[in-house]
């Protein structure tokens, strides 16, 4: 099934969930969960201990205890949501005309927008500036 983008809704699904990872992997950083610092510092130490970072791992964990989590982690993954949410709607068009032929998942589409940031339309272009 297609939706008014033209991606098939299984992309956008992916698009957000990829775009979550890394929304909630920029918000927190990678350099900030190996340090432990940051507004999830704690919760990183309680329930992702054994998790090692790097491609989302240490978000990805979080998510998994998305109920358990203290308030101001909650708050920071909130304020990710919602800018995955600005992103996902500033960009669409331009995903479904650069990366059409592109396989969603492992951050592809992420990673064709990018390829063709000259190209992008201005909302997007600024998101994807924010999000560096």
């Amino acid at each position: 099934m297609k939706n008014l983008t033209g991606l098939p809704r299984r992309g956008i699904d992916l698009l957000a969930a990829a775009l979550t990872v890394l929304c909630l992997s920029l918000w927190a950083g990678t350099d900030a969960f190996a340090q432990n610092k940051g507004p999830c510092a704690d919760d990183v130490a309680k329930f992702c201990k054994g998790v090692q970072p790097g491609g989302g791992a240490v978000a990805r964990c979080l998510k998994e205890h998305a109920n358990e989590l203290s308030p101001s982690c909650k708050e920071g993954a909130a304020k990710a949501k919602q800018k995955v949410e600005e992103f996902s709607e500033a960009c669409k068009s331009d995903a479904n005309k650069f990366c059409k032929q592109v396989k969603p998942g492992g951050g592809r589409i992420l990673q064709c927008l990018k390829q063709h940031e000259n190209e992008l339309a201005p909302d997007c272009k600024a998101k994807m500036v924010k999000s560096k």
